[in-house]
């Protein structure tokens, strides 16, 4: 084995600065995948049939292709699509974003019909708009029940973050490649790189068990 990981350490700082992109990039889409899922769970539990038809549609489309093909689509395809080049940062949100959504719209759906129907009935029989029966009474039952699929779906997020590298946002994965190049080592940046993604990916996971862990103690 010709490993030399004393090669690289001088770039390790460089490497490290790459987290913050990633973080932004994530925290972003995240966001997006969130608003947009509720709104795309709540048109596929409409009665208006139109509504659910075009959530179906849209879920379909961004779970039945690749994500890089969607985030090429974006950055590549928006200067002959709109006239302007979307930035690499903007190109790679938007992409996970609406990515994220189509998945965290079924965990929501799910999360919604698992919620007891009696309460709803409940909610109705006492004039409780619609609206508020869903922000107030629903939504959050439900989020109790999918949080463990939600802080699934944030650290497969986190993860597949590392295909920005494509658009050469400088990401974590961009520069530990750019660190091989650099240095003619490139099994030793990417190890490294592998090793942040595991640390975040262990911190979410704590995480999401400690509000687990608050939410079913304020049940």
């Amino acid at each position: 084995m010709n490993l030399d990981f004393e090669r690289i350490m001088p770039s390790l700082p460089y490497i490290l600065e790459g987290i913050p992109m990633t973080l932004k990039v994530v925290a972003v889409a995240a966001v997006i995948g969130i608003v947009l899922g509720i709104v795309l769970s709540l048109m596929k539990i409409s009665r208006m049939k139109p509504l659910k038809w075009i959530a179906d549609f849209y879920t379909s489309i961004f779970r039945g292709t690749p994500l890089v093909l969607q985030l090429m689509l974006i950055y590549f395809g928006s200067p002959q699509l709109f006239g302007v080049q979307i930035d690499a940062f903007e190109a790679a949100f938007l992409s996970f974003g609406l990515n994220s959504a189509a998945y965290i719209s079924e965990v929501i759906r799910g999360g919604i019909n698992a919620v007891d129907k009696g309460q709803r009935e409940a909610a109705l029989a006492l004039g409780v708009p619609y609206s508020s029966m869903m922000l107030s009474i629903i939504l959050p039952q439900a989020f109790k029940n999918i949080l463990p699929a939600l802080m699934n779906e944030f650290i497969t997020l986190t993860k597949e973050s590392a295909i920005v590298t494509t658009i050469g946002l400088a990401d974590i994965m961009r520069r530990s490649y750019i660190v091989g190049g650099e240095t003619y080592k490139f099994f030793e940046p990417i190890l490294f790189a592998g090793l942040i993604y595991y640390v975040m990916v262990m911190i979410l996971t704590v995480i999401g068990k400690l509000v687990e862990g608050r939410m079913k103690r304020s049940d």
